[in-house]
């Protein structure tokens, strides 16, 4: 037997015993009631010692598969070798039930005549439908109940013909070829089901084939992206850094034509960069790798700082930038604050893209019960209804066209999504088509005495320009 067909064998080994243990957990009860209903009815109409000895040894054996059960619910390892011990066992102890069940009914079927027959025929039906059912999950269980059943049908009714040697006429000649048929009708339905749960075990099989090859082709796509994002990033900050310095006029002046075109490049050359970022941050993401240096950050000065960063940006777009908040405001998160600058960042370049020329785009924060919000509103083209997943699906663009206005991978709000989520907060947004789209992120407050400030932010206090967040901007929200 190859490695190969003997993991396969392993697999199914403990895939049969765990779904045969699960049959007898959930049956227990029903199995027990049975044994119990047939105690007590051939006990108080024939031999109750009889009866006594039969539940017994059927509840002493349902103690056993019980037991077995628990070894392989215990067996979260999967070790192969206590699944064949417990293989081994579930089939001795069927054994043992089936010969006792066989007994009894060949018992009741041969002293009691006439009802009596008619009892034990019909409780053997009953157990042998109950194999083909529920026993389909270890073959060997199902081949010594049904095989055993069948021994004590003929037992019962060849007795009669081999004893009374009646004509082919009689009565008893019938039930023998009805017995007949009734074994071929549960031959049939344990081979049906059967059938049905190997197929069910082969679709399970070829399920988990196709999911490791996809986790293999995930893989393999992952350390793709890695290595091309990486060898990309050298060559494009080099390009990018150049054309920056050409552009700036050290090396002489250039003509209009040549301004324009380097204008492109650069810009271009910046797509190509903040994709780059966006699929080492996806990478990251993944992987789980994205690592967070939490601080203490005051939000009025961080919204401040987001505000005066991102003012170059608002000019590209032509839209002018404000904030809407309480400069003297004293509330602090614990977030990462380049993380948190670049969800603001997308949301803030989101905004602009999407407002009318010489639009309005407010950034502000509000704190209420523990939590502040800080929130980025536009007055655009808002947003459709129902478009929730697209706006934060991956590689997902609301304006999907060819013609589209703007360009970018669809990664940005996606990757926020899961920045903000990893540090405990949530990012949601609020539009209406025709007015306009408010993005905001909510965070938990974090306590701080009032002498405390973050080292970053108590040190960049005189570098803040606020001249370019207005005096009307900077007032509270009514």
């Amino acid at each position: 037997m190859t490695p190969k067909n003997a993991v396969t064998k392993h697999k199914r080994l403990l895939k049969n015993t765990r779904d045969y243990s699960r049959a007898v957990m959930t049956l227990t009860w029903q199995r027990q009631a049975l044994f119990a209903a047939v105690a007590l009815l051939t006990g108080w109409f024939f031999d109750p010692l009889k009866a006594s000895l039969f539940f017994t040894v059927c509840m002493a054996c349902e103690y056993v598969d019980l037991w077995l059960a628990k070894r392989v619910e215990a067996n979260t390892a999967g070790d192969v070798q206590i699944a064949r011990n417990v293989h081994k066992g579930f089939i001795l102890n069927t054994a043992v039930s089936a010969i006792a069940i066989c007994t009894y009914a060949v018992w009741v079927g041969i002293t009691e005549d006439g009802v009596g027959m008619f009892t034990a025929l019909f409780c053997l039906f009953a157990a042998a439908l109950y194999a083909a059912i529920n026993n389909h999950q270890i073959v060997g269980t199902l081949a010594i109940r049904l095989a055993l059943y069948g021994v004590s049908f003929l037992i019962i009714t060849v007795r009669d013909l081999w004893v009374y040697r009646p004509p082919l006429s009689s009565d008893m000649w019938l039930q023998f070829f009805t017995v007949i048929f009734v074994m071929y009708f549960l031959i049939d339905c344990s081979l049906g089901f059967l059938s049905m749960y190997r197929q069910g075990l082969q679709r399970l099989e070829d399920l988990e084939i196709e999911h490791e090859r996809a986790k293999a082709a995930l893989v393999l796509k992952s350390q793709f992206v890695a290595v091309v994002s990486h060898e990309l990033r050298t060559p494009l900050t080099s390009i990018k850094g150049s054309l920056d310095l050409i552009s700036s006029g050290k090396f002489g002046e250039f003509s209009p034509q040549t301004k324009s075109l380097l204008d492109v490049a650069g810009r271009n050359s910046q797509r190509l960069a903040d994709l780059v970022d966006d699929l080492l941050d996806l990478q990251k993401i993944e992987e789980g790798k994205m690592t967070f240096d939490k601080e203490t950050i005051d939000v009025a000065k961080f919204v401040a700082d987001a505000i005066h960063s991102h003012q170059g940006l608002a000019d590209r777009y032509r839209v002018t930038l404000t904030g809407d908040f309480d400069a003297d405001a004293t509330v602090f998160v614990q977030a990462d604050p380049s993380r948190l600058m670049q969800v603001l960042g997308n949301v803030i370049s989101n905004a602009a893209k999407f407002s009318e020329e010489h639009g309005n785009v407010e950034v502000g924060f509000n704190a209420e019960n523990g939590r502040v919000r800080i929130f980025v509103r536009d007055h655009g083209v808002g947003i459709p209804d129902g478009s929730k997943d697209d706006v934060f699906g991956r590689f997902v663009q609301l304006d999907s066209s060819d013609q589209r206005k703007f360009g970018g991978t669809g990664l940005g709000m996606n990757i926020s999504r899961e920045i903000i989520e990893a540090i405990g907060g949530s990012i949601d947004y609020e539009s209406e088509l025709g007015v306009g789209t408010t993005f905001f992120v909510e965070l938990p407050c974090a306590v701080v005495h009032a002498s405390e400030k973050t080292a970053e932010y108590a040190s960049r206090d005189d570098h803040y320009d606020t001249s370019v967040v207005t005096p009307l901007a900077l007032s509270a929200r009514t």
